[in-house]
């Protein structure tokens, strides 16, 4: 994947990842804090999502107004994004210009003031978002499923928080949420690009070695309790498309049956399984399209596992194809999984899944952003920056009777919650009458 990686902790707790990558003069910085969703508890939820969307209205010394400007100006471009385990924050920029990012980076991980406007203008923005994702059936099933598959854990919630907490939270609880979470000791400096390491690391000690460290988060300790049975959830709203899903609880990233459960699904499904900045899909020579693609029962179906803190869902997903019904759909999707116990996945299908999955990956890393976002996310999620890199050798190591191993061990009715979702035939408008 090219040049080596230079780890480096500042005496304040800011972990650095630098890689030089020189085939185009441009720099991406990443700034990753180790907070989402997993860190929320009820009457706050949302609230690592509604700070990333504050983080934007500025500092005294970069006005909202003013930053994306300097940042355009300089020909580059900036966003950010909240998950269930982090934070992410990002900059391309020229190389020439890359200083912009750090300096601004560096001032709003402290500075950021919340001006309670600002946060009530917010709130009415955030509020609108969460009411447009009522109008969309896959976020209606599985904001259910999740919350049906997690009581305890606080996986259970939706990024974007729940609307009685969205009303409720004050400047107060957000600021106070910033202040815990966005200090050195949390965070992850992630620079990828053309540049050289020494004047790199030189200029980031410089703008955020004076920063303070804060006290250590509270670790998560509400571990999901064993599932005791089948849960099943029926939900019913706008449109006229039916969706299936199967969510079997599963382990995080750095748990050992984390490499054969990917290439199950890689096998059986045909995603790549490396996560969100790896690929995924489906395609054609997968059991789960021939079962209900081109049998015509469904119009796409496809896997989905994601590297995780914390023990999170494998999901299977059908979109019913019009004419069809989501019992003919669920009925060949559960005779495909019990053949994976009487034909289990071949030499020649486990290869295959392999070739694509690396294929996947290395075409998520050629970019230089594509580069940063896998150190980041690899480090927010392990606490190593090479588990992407690395898991591509446990990947080959991986043998058919692991595979048989996790999906006689996951792949079971008593660990999935299976969602439905039903439509019913209304329009967006009708549902907001």
């Amino acid at each position: 994947m090219g040049s080596a990686v230079t780890k480096t902790q500042l005496d304040n707790g800011l972990t650095v990842l630098l890689k030089e990558m020189h085939h185009a003069p441009v720099i991406t910085f990443m700034i990753w804090y180790r907070v989402g969703s997993r860190n929320e508890v009820t009457g706050r939820t949302g609230a690592s999502h509604w700070v990333e969307h504050m983080m934007f209205k500025g500092t005294p010394r970069f006005p909202g107004n003013e930053m994306e400007r300097m940042v355009s100006r300089e020909g580059g471009y900036w966003n950010a994004f909240t998950w269930l385990d982090f934070t992410a924050y990002y900059e391309t920029l020229p190389a020439d210009r890359i200083d912009l990012a750090l300096q601004l980076e560096a001032d709003r991980m402290v500075n950021t003031e919340m001006p309670p406007d600002e946060v009530e203008s917010e709130r009415t923005v955030i509020l609108s978002e969460r009411a447009m994702y009522a109008n969309e059936p896959r976020f209606l099933l599985d904001e259910e499923l999740t919350a049906a598959a997690f009581r305890v854990h606080p996986y259970h919630h939706e990024v974007i928080g729940d609307t009685a907490d969205l009303h409720s939270m004050t400047r107060d609880d957000l600021y106070g949420h910033y202040r815990r979470h966005y200090v050195p000791n949390n965070a992850i400096a992630v620079v990828v690009g053309d540049f050289q390491t020494d004047n790199m690391l030189a200029r980031v000690s410089e703008l955020f070695g004076p920063l303070a460290g804060g006290e250590a988060a509270a670790p998560v300790r509400r571990d999901e309790p064993p599932q005791l049975g089948e849960r099943r959830v029926t939900v019913q709203g706008p449109g006229d498309t039916a969706y299936l899903t199967y969510a079997y609880r599963v382990p995080g990233a750095s748990h050992p049956d984390f490499p054969a459960l990917s290439l199950l699904n890689a096998a059986f499904a045909g995603g790549s399984s490396l996560g969100m900045f790896a690929g995924g899909g489906s395609n054609r020579s997968s059991r789960l399209y021939k079962a209900l693609v081109a049998t015509e029962l469904a119009a796409s179906a496809y896997g989905s596992i994601a590297p995780t803190i914390d023990p999170f869902l494998y999901s299977i997903n059908a979109v019913v194809r019009a004419g069809r019904t989501l019992p003919e759909v669920e009925a060949a999707l559960e005779a495909e999984i019990a053949r994976l116990a009487t034909e289990p996945i071949t030499q020649a299908e486990l290869d295959k899944a392999l070739k694509r999955a690396r294929a996947h990956f290395i075409m998520a890393g050629e970019s230089i952003s594509g580069q940063a976002q896998i150190l980041g996310a690899a480090e927010a999620t392990t606490g190593d920056y090479g588990w992407f890199e690395s898991i591509l050798e446990r990947l080959r190591g991986v043998t058919l009777a692991d595979v048989e191993r996790v999906r006689a061990t996951y792949l079971h009715k008593r660990n999935r919650t299976v969602g439905w979702y039903e439509p019913d035939g209304s329009t967006a408008s009708d549902e907001e009458e």
